[in-house]
């Protein structure tokens, strides 16, 4: 239940600067910021956040916690919303975008429906939910109005599918319409053709082996495929959002539309400033596996240098975890494998040591990248993404001082393993507090399943 608090000595940081006040926190809202806030009520809980931060809770908009029924028990990522919260929120997380996929034949509305009860029965964190178009019919053009009618404001497409190759001027419609309504096209870029090409040549060649899984999805691939979303949003004026960006060539593509004022967004994951393809050429390389691939050292460091300048506008997990098992199994090969990785519970604090604390990216950017352009993106904002009177009482106290090394058995993920293990990191929250309720202090979580809402969202804004 929300708890009316006091935060006290705060040094808050929004996208826009860092201040110190007291932070009042009233029915789960922010009531007052101000230099000295008098105790109101002897109900009122105070907490000192002295020699703390203060930041918005993140927003991950691309998580990936459920799977249609229809998906064998193992083949199913092993998170849900309930470990998915703890993981969220021990990682300064508040709210969550899950991507939905249907069941076969079910419309967007059924799926926003299904997926919502589910919500209601685990979720700790909010939930955002992201309907994945996989059949771009005359029943989903009928239905998108009423999504955005409902609180919803995006929709998924994967490029990478034959269907898509199939059904392009579908889905321009699609795209289309859902502009129209305020909604916002999430876009996975990579070019199915070029895939199967490759894949095919190296398979001919004997080289089936995830050592070379990285040229089973050349960079050609996602650059083809961001181009071409790039024109689709041209066609229809609909924004896109480009999802788990991973190369210099893609994000050039990116900037190029920018000077368009094309309403085009990029996000990154973790996997793409932390490794590279190096990474599949070791034993365990599998576990490093996500699509698209890993690239180039000069990728990681062009990517940095988009966080830092605004070329790239969110980070998110895209979080679909395995356990080691799944990841090495014998029989994988760049035909068949298990793509994705726990993240929840490290992506901003290794975001905050490797940029914030190496000087990479300012605080104030950390918070945009984290929080502030997702909820505008998706229609949170300012419900969400920022520190200010009348906002939701979604707020991380950081300590930007405090060293952890990431050890994958300690982390909420049922994964059990981390593909950072080991590393040193510095900066991680010590209370995350949602909606005015302490969820999670001294290294537990202190909220129950099912307290999570859905939130309704309003037109995509730019950010």
């Amino acid at each position: 239940m929300s708890q009316n608090l006091i935060i006290r000595n705060a040094t808050v940081v929004t996208s826009q600067q860092r201040f110190t006040k007291d932070i009042r926190i009233f029915n789960g809202k922010i009531v007052e910021i101000d230099n000295t806030i008098k105790k109101g009520d002897e109900n009122d809980q105070e907490i000192n956040a002295e020699g703390l931060l203060v930041l918005p809770g993140g927003i991950d908009p691309h998580v990936h916690l459920t799977l249609p029924g229809s998906v064998p028990a193992s083949e199913r990522w092993v998170d849900d919303f309930i470990s998915g919260s703890q993981a969220a929120l021990a990682g300064g997380i508040t709210t969550v975008g899950n991507i939905s996929f249907p069941e076969i034949g079910e419309t967007p509305l059924a799926t926003l429906n299904r997926e919502s009860q589910i919500v209601a029965e685990q979720a700790i964190v909010d939930v955002m939910l992201h309907p994945v178009i996989m059949q771009p019919s005359k029943t989903v053009l009928e239905e998108i109005p009423q999504i955005a009618r409902q609180g919803n404001s995006s929709i998924k497409i994967f490029m990478v599918t034959k269907t898509f190759e199939n059904q392009y001027a579908d889905y321009l419609e699609v795209m289309r319409t859902a502009g129209k309504e305020g909604i916002i096209s999430m876009i996975h870029c990579e070019d199915y053709s070029t895939i199967s090409s490759a894949t095919n040549k190296l398979i001919s060649e004997g080289k089936s082996s995830l050592y070379y899984y990285a040229e089973s999805r050349p960079v050609e691939s996602e650059v083809l495929a961001t181009n071409r979303a790039i024109e689709m949003c041209e066609i229809t004026g609909a924004p896109i959002y480009i999802v788990h960006l991973s190369s210099q060539q893609a994000l050039e593509v990116c900037e190029q539309a920018y000077s368009g004022s094309l309403p085009v967004y990029v996000e990154t994951r973790p996997l793409y400033l932390h490794f590279t393809k190096e990474r599949y050429l070791e034993s365990d390389g599998a576990l490093f596996v996500g699509q698209p691939p890993l690239r180039k050292s000069e990728d990681v460091a062009y990517l940095w240098q988009g966080l830092a300048t605004g070329s790239i506008h969110t980070i998110g997990t895209d979080h679909a975890p395995w356990t080691r098992e799944q990841k090495l199994h014998p029989s994988h090969d760049i035909t068949n494998l298990r793509p994705g990785v726990n993240n929840l519970q490290v992506m901003l604090p290794l975001l905050y040591s490797e940029g914030v604390a190496k000087g990479k990216i300012s605080i104030e950017r950390f918070v945009v990248l984290t929080s502030t352009n997702s909820a505008k993106l998706f229609g949170l904002y300012p419900q969400k993404g920022t520190i200010a009177v009348g906002s939701d009482a979604d707020l991380v106290l950081w300590d930007p001082k405090l060293t952890r090394i990431i050890r994958g058995n300690e982390l909420y993920s049922r994964a059990g393993f981390s593909v950072y293990e080991g590393m040193k990191v510095t900066g991680w929250p010590i209370k995350t507090i949602r909606r005015g309720e302490v969820v999670y202090q001294k290294g537990q979580i202190t909220a129950r399943p099912g307290s999570g809402q859905i939130i309704r969202r309003s037109r995509s804004q730019q950010p």
